[in-house]
């Protein structure tokens, strides 16, 4: 059942009133989204660069960082400097990028993702994977198709990899399902022309992304936080629509996802000549059949913008990607500017 979007407004976006979510507060509705930034070592261990680069934000005001996409599998890689989640040596290492954000205030979550056909063999060493043999909008190249044998170990792995996770201290982990990777790959029809119980109908399209969330949340337990970043629409025709995603998104709830975020693009996230604000529409219409959280990010970059998202209840929470890259202090500017309005706005009581 779609319900209307509400009118009464949530508070605003950098409210000192905090958001309490799945047994933890985040002390404003402001996220670093997570944009790859390709400093990792060969292995895919975090860097002091990432040290840097994270901890101004941090620093800055921002409620939750979501540290950038981690592979679970070399076969899963995109880039050779990409970070991984892969193996338990890197636990440690992440513990300690974990401790100095939570040092700061925030909290931290890390994606966790497989590239399938938007890799290439130069980079994950081997022929990529893919739900079908369908070149891929990122390389033009059909990755080898999986066999449904082979779905169960990669389910695993993502669990796994969200074990990692908890165990390296993040307070939450987010299934990546959005660009034109391997999840949203088997969601799409572009990407998905199965015939077998993996593809053709929606409701087995998404079976396989089903499976995932599924075997992430029994990993991690009932208590901690897994979140989902829906690639909401492919904005390609003939892909995945809205209206599907309106469908799946409760499903996707139900198998264990506390927060959605918002995304969309098969062939990636920016579309050309976009507005402000260009995934607003997408979470909108998500919020219209899903009770839990709903995250979006996409060309927000004036604070009273962010602050009029929130307020009008078109999604909860705000992610700021490139004007944090442009200035760490972002968050920390917005929530003076949006404090020092007249009105009710300015009382951090009126927040949520």
């Amino acid at each position: 059942m779609v319900r209307p979007a509400s009118e009464e407004g949530r508070g605003y976006a950098g409210s000192a009133q905090a958001l309490p979510w799945k047994g933890m507060v985040l002390r404003n509705r402001i996220v670093m989204p997570p944009m790859a930034s390709d400093l990792a070592t060969p292995e895919g261990e975090p860097t002091r660069r990432h040290f840097d680069h994270y901890l101004p934000r941090a620093r800055g005001g921002v409620a939750l960082v979501i540290v950038e996409h981690s592979y679970v599998q070399p076969g899963g890689r995109l880039t050779p400097t990409q970070l991984g989640i892969h193996h338990d040596g890197v636990v440690e290492p992440f513990r300690k990028l974990v401790a100095a954000i939570h040092a700061t205030g925030a909290r931290v979550a890390i994606q966790i993702t497989h590239a399938g056909g938007a890799t290439t063999e130069a980079v994950c060493g081997s022929q990529p994977v893919g739900p079908s043999e369908v070149p891929h909008p990122r390389t033009g190249r059909a990755p080898r198709a999986l066999g449904e044998d082979e779905l169960p170990a990669l389910a695993e792995a993502f669990a796994a990899a969200a074990r990692r996770a908890r165990l390296a201290g993040f307070d939450a982990v987010e299934i990546h399902g959005a660009h034109g990777f391997l999840l949203n790959q088997f969601l799409s029809p572009l990407t998905n022309r199965r015939q077998d119980r993996y593809g053709g109908s929606l409701e087995n399209r998404a079976r396989f992304p089903l499976e995932v969330v599924r075997a992430v949340r029994a990993a991690v337990g009932p208590d901690f936080p897994v979140m989902y970043r829906l690639g909401a629409a492919d904005n390609v025709p003939g892909g995945l629509t809205l209206e599907e995603s309106q469908e799946v998104a409760p499903l996707l709830v139900e198998a264990g996802v506390d927060l959605l975020d918002i995304s969309g693009g098969l062939g990636g996230s920016r579309p050309a000549g976009a507005p402000p604000g260009y995934f607003v529409p997408l979470a909108v219409g998500i919020k219209q059949v899903v009770e839990v959280p709903v995250l979006v990010t996409g060309g927000i970059t004036d604070p009273f913008f962010a602050d009029e998202i929130v307020r009008t209840g078109k999604a909860d929470l705000v992610g700021i990607g490139r004007a944090l890259l442009a200035d760490p202090d972002w968050a920390r500017k917005a929530i003076d500017a949006l404090r020092g309005r007249s009105g009710p706005a300015a009382a951090p009581e009126a927040g949520v």
